[in-house]
């Protein structure tokens, strides 16, 4: 999908093509605005550019952000990107589309914040960190007949994810699945997530859900 990611930056993998399928099937419209959140490499925010809709990226990582940028110059496409905090960047700004490929992997409790590549994927002991917020804040992101499109794994809650959205009136349902087996990551992580009843013995696969919410018209 992108062509460069720095060290330190999430390298696109499923999950990002999960949600770029579910892009892919969004009828956006030249000039639309949308909306990338922790963009990463920018790789979503690139195949929404190439569309003709007017990107803005945002991640927190410097990183992530210069990845991004000088993706997008070398695929010549147009892209706003900005650092900073989930909508902090955005601030009094509303958008057609709002996508988030957003860290969603629980994790063992820790003093420390989360540094370096596991800022990507560490999202506290329910996984939903920064999924909450995304929830609570971005229906007021979006314009009438405005969506969200966001991927997540089933380990962090996605009756949750559904219901906080349904909570602000939007219409939500799941649009893509995917079973994938176990990175390094949730290999590390298996006998703590078992432990917390988030695995069943033997479990050795994760599902990747695409969550599609809707403000009305």
């Amino acid at each position: 999908m992108t062509s460069l990611v720095l060290p330190g930056v999430y390298t696109p993998q499923d999950d990002t093509d999960l949600l770029a399928g579910a892009l892919d099937d969004e009828p956006i419209q030249p000039g639309s605005s949308v909306l990338d959140l922790c963009t990463g490499s920018g790789a979503l925010a690139l195949l929404a550019a190439g569309r003709g809709a007017r990107v803005t990226a945002v991640d927190v990582s410097r990183r992530a952000v210069c990845t991004a940028r000088l993706n997008a110059l070398h695929a010549r496409v147009p892209v706003r990107i900005r650092r900073g905090d989930l909508f902090a960047p955005v601030d009094g700004q509303s958008f057609d589309l709002i996508i988030s490929n957003p860290p969603y992997v629980p994790a063992p409790p820790s003093r420390s914040v989360p540094s370096g590549p596991a800022r990507a994927w560490d999202a506290g002991g329910d996984g939903r960190l920064l999924l909450d917020r995304i929830c609570r804040e971005a229906p007021g992101r979006l314009r009438p007949g405005g969506v969200v499109l966001l991927v997540q794994s089933a380990l962090s809650g996605v009756d949750r994810t559904l219901h906080r959205l349904r909570e602000s009136e939007l219409k939500a349902s799941v649009v893509r699945r995917r079973h994938i087996g176990f990175g390094p990551v949730l290999r590390e992580r298996a006998a703590w997530l078992r432990e917390r009843g988030l695995l069943a013995p033997g479990e050795d696969r994760e599902e990747l859900v695409v969550v599609r919410a809707e403000r009305p018209c």
